[in-house]
């Protein structure tokens, strides 16, 4: 999927892949990754426990087999 950077360097990510990735409008996390920038949303902060596990809070996008294998196989290519 192709984007364009404008003038003020501002980057609109498509909407599909805003809505595969669970972002939402707001603050996100931005860090360089190699040549690559790497975009995250902002989970809740700190660990909760549940079922005896510590878990890391999610952005709130549930996610299923189907999802992570397409995440998966877009990495392979």
């Amino acid at each position: 999927m192709r984007a364009t950077i404008d003038k003020a360097g501002r980057l609109v990510i498509p909407k599909p892949l805003r809505d595969r990735l669970g972002l939402r409008p707001g603050e996100v996390d931005i860090t360089a990754d190699g040549t690559a920038l790497r975009v995250e949303s902002i989970a809740g902060e700190g660990l909760t426990k549940k079922s005896g596990r510590l878990v890391i809070p999610a952005s709130g996008l549930a996610i299923g087999d189907d999802e992570v294998r397409a995440m998966r196989d877009a990495d392979q290519k």
